[in-house]
């Protein structure tokens, strides 16, 4: 068994490894104004400035297309590989990616200028009111300038932001969420999330006497995740849009910014360096910490979920299984049927999301505890299915011997048929594990760092996809055969059991 997960290790590698290093075949435009963007394939980040002015070319005659990507590392990878024509997207960002890619350039022509602004709840005047304030204040005072200038020009990281002195925290927290993939508004470094926008925001919960609390999530989930109260405020890089002004309100604009237009500038040369590609990715900035920390949150979740799920499943399979055999139980087994037709009719995704923003929306309750009750709610939904169908498949004559030695039916269900059934169904059960563990890599929409999310993390930071998605999947992989080993070693035990 060993040996089988070395050289699936290997044939993924090399998939990938061919994949990863070959540039799409498809004919592509050349774009070298912002004229010759129609027709032509646009990239951009979903629910950005980028992807509204975009789609203002979508569809016409020219046959425009507009490729949306969850984050601007995907939108600028398609882009190497000549999936598509050029990226839209924010200057400053697109100078740290055009930086570190010199197959890469801007258009010397913008697409566009706006103003970023800080977005609230609709009806909290009260705090926009009071955000507005220490804005002024702190741009009369010129910290706007000096945090900007600290990552952008000649001067930056020469005059860091600090928290003045004395300042205390006698007016609670102010949560902010944001997209940590906006270099340099907010993006990781040794582990904590920085840039521009989190020193405005901090230096505005200064002035108004608060602690501030970072809340990283995917681009799109933003406004919503202020709009349900998870987060009191949201500044990524956000433009004040007519759209968006119909669900959320916006502070006074900090800073302005352009929108540019990334294209090719000709075909890389380099050589895949894997050692050098190995360092960038992992080792520097401690970047393998984001794979660690993913990787005890992945394990955490989807064992405690396992844990309830299989409880929940047992429960819910005992009901229905009584139900079936001794016709009662009719309200619950009804209860429990609605629980399966919903859980097992709608996407995880979906289910998390509702947890999260809908049925914790008004408790401050930790992250990863959401996340094992959506996914334990959802795994025993279907263990309770496969729990059932090894409890049915269990011979009458099982329960007719408990009652003959004198055992109660609960007696015999749980020493008699239980004990047959779990054997019966151990596969099954272990299947449904290996997919729980695989679909915990959806927790980065509600800002939680799993394994999948760990990677993600890393790819914002070094716009390399190969090797953070080799590593994240490869761990997925082994995690997944040492599992298979162990229930295969199980069952084998079982088997002895019989003789």
């Amino acid at each position: 068994m060993k040996k089988k997960i070395k050289i699936a290790v290997f044939m993924m590698f090399c998939i990938f490894a061919f994949t990863g290093c070959t540039n799409s075949s498809d004919k592509s435009k050349k774009v070298e104004s912002v004229e010759d963007i129609t027709g032509a394939k646009i990239g951009v980040q979903l629910g950005t400035t980028g992807d509204i002015y975009a789609s203002d070319y979508e569809g016409d005659d020219a046959g425009t297309t507009v490729e949306r990507y969850n984050k601007m590392a995907d939108a600028v990878q398609a882009l190497k590989q000549k999936k598509i024509d050029c990226v839209i997207i924010d200057e400053q960002p697109a100078l740290s990616v055009t930086k570190d890619n010199d197959d890469l350039k801007i258009l010397d022509e913008e697409f566009t200028n706006e103003d970023y602004a800080i977005c609230i709840a609709k009806g909290n005047d009260d705090l926009k009111e009071k955000i507005n304030s220490a804005l002024k204040e702190l741009k009369d005072d010129g910290t706007i300038d000096e945090i900007i200038s600290n990552y952008i020009g000649n001067n930056a990281g020469k005059n860091p932001y600090h928290t003045p002195a004395g300042t205390t925290y006698d007016n609670g927290t102010l949560v902010a969420a944001t997209n940590a993939t906006f270099p340099p508004y907010e993006y990781y470094e040794d582990e904590k999330v920085t840039g521009i926008d989190i020193d405005i925001i901090t230096a505005i919960a200064d002035k108004l006497g608060m602690k501030v609390e970072i809340s990283d999530m995917e681009f799109d989930a933003i406004i919503n995740s202020v709009n349900s109260g998870k987060a009191d405020v949201g500044i990524a890089g956000l433009t004040v849009t007519e759209d968006r002004l119909k669900s959320i309100d916006f502070s006074d604009p900090y800073t302005n910014s352009k929108q540019v237009i990334i294209v090719k500038s000709g075909d890389s040369s380099s050589k895949f360096d894997v050692v050098s590609k190995f360092k960038n990715n992992f080792i520097k900035d401690n970047r393998w910490k984001y794979i660690v920390k993913g990787l005890k949150n992945t394990i955490i979740i989807a064992v405690c979920s396992a844990v309830l799920g299989v409880l929940l499943g047992f429960m819910v399979a005992f009901i229905r299984a009584t139900h079936d055999k001794r016709n009662c139980l009719g309200i619950l087994n009804w209860i429990c049927k609605l629980y399966l037709t919903v859980v097992r009719g709608t996407p995880t995704m979906i289910q998390l999301l509702i947890m999260y923003y809908v049925v914790f929306k008004a408790v401050n309750v930790d992250k990863v505890l959401v996340a094992i009750i959506a996914f334990a709610i959802n795994s025993g939904a279907y263990v309770a299915e496969i729990m059932r169908s090894g409890i049915m498949s269990i011979d009458n004559g099982q329960f007719e011997a408990g009652s003959s030695l004198g055992l109660g039916y609960r007696i015999t269900m749980i020493s008699i048929i239980l004990p047959q059934a779990i054997k019966n169904v151990l596969p099954a059960l272990c299947n449904e594990f290996i997919t729980l563990l695989k679909e915990t890599s959806i927790c980065g929409y509600i800002g939680l760092t799993d394994l999948t999310r760990g990677g993600d993390i890393i790819r914002s930071n070094t716009f390399d996809a190969f090797m953070p998605l080799i590593l994240v999947a490869a761990i997925y992989l082994v995690i997944v055969q040492l599992l298979t080993m162990g229930v295969a070693k199980m069952e084998r035990r079982l088997r002895k059991n019989e003789r």
